[in-house]
Formats: C-alpha cells, structure tokens, sequence
C-alpha cells in the first residue's frame, strides 16, 4: 500500500502535533526544534511552516523563507524533518518532492537553497539526490546547498 503524503499549512489548529515532534538523540544536534521554528515563524513574515501529513496524519514538518537573505526570487529551506517514528518509509522523499513543486511554482523562485549540517551525510545524500549541489558554508557553520528551478522541471 502506498502511502499518502500532503503539505499542509501549520495553523491554530495542529500547531501542537507538530511541536511536540522529537528526533532522536543522535539526530538533535542536526536541527533545531519545531518549536523554535514555529515561533520564528510568528516573528518572520517571509518564513512559511507546512506540516508534512501521511494518510492524514502529522509525519514530519518544515520551514522555508520566500526572501532568503533578503535576496527577492531566492528560497531557502531552514527546516524539514520527518517525525523519527515515520523515518525510513519514504515519507521525506514524497514531501520533498511536494515542497520542490510548490516552491518551482512561485512567479519569482529563480534559486532553492537548503542548509544542512556538514557533518549530516544523510542529509548530504538525501539533498544531492534532488539535484541540490553544495556551494559553501555559511557563517554559522552550515553547508549551503542549491538547486536553479530549471534543473528540476
């Protein structure tokens, strides 16, 4: 059976599910809570949250800004997880894929950025087998990560 992965927005009605997500131990230091990025989304009105649902229920979640860096057309994804339970069945794959269409869609993406920790192969992998090439680390020590809309339509 296959699953049924959506995007939904984060909203006054499921913003707790998508709280109190965890990674385990060994994946914490790789991202921040989602808590912490539901907040910054409160604060940051060019950052959007969207839940990542599977067969209508919270799997995982993430966060993108429309304006990264304050550059109009660049998007960057600070944030996605897939809820540790749910790891592994191909979740992540399905919403990455949703979130690369409805990023392409926008009138004025011209660049997707992602960042990531450097020293997260998973995350490297998983990224490059969207078509993301690394450009460099960020003053924060993250890697930089991007993929040009026209490579992926």
């Amino acid at each position: 059976m296959t699953a049924h992965v959506t995007l939904q927005d984060i909203d006054v009605d499921n913003f707790e599910s998508f709280m109190d997500m965890e990674l385990p131990e060994h994946q914490r230091d790789f991202l921040d809570s989602n808590a912490y990025s539901i907040a910054q989304s409160k604060f940051y009105p060019d950052f959007f949250t969207r839940g990542i649902y599977c067969d209508g229920k919270p799997a995982g979640f993430l966060l993108y800004d429309c304006k990264a860096e304050d550059i109009p057309g660049l998007y960057g994804i600070y944030r996605f997880m897939v809820d540790f339970p749910q790891q592994g069945k191909g979740i992540g794959r399905k919403a990455m894929a949703l979130l690369l269409e409805e990023l392409h869609a926008k009138p004025d993406v011209e660049r997707i950025i992602i960042y990531y920790k450097p020293g997260n192969a998973v995350a490297q992998a998983f990224y490059r087998s969207f078509g993301f090439r690394e450009c460099g680390i960020d003053e924060q020590g993250e890697m930089i990560a991007e993929i040009i809309p026209a490579s992926f339509s």
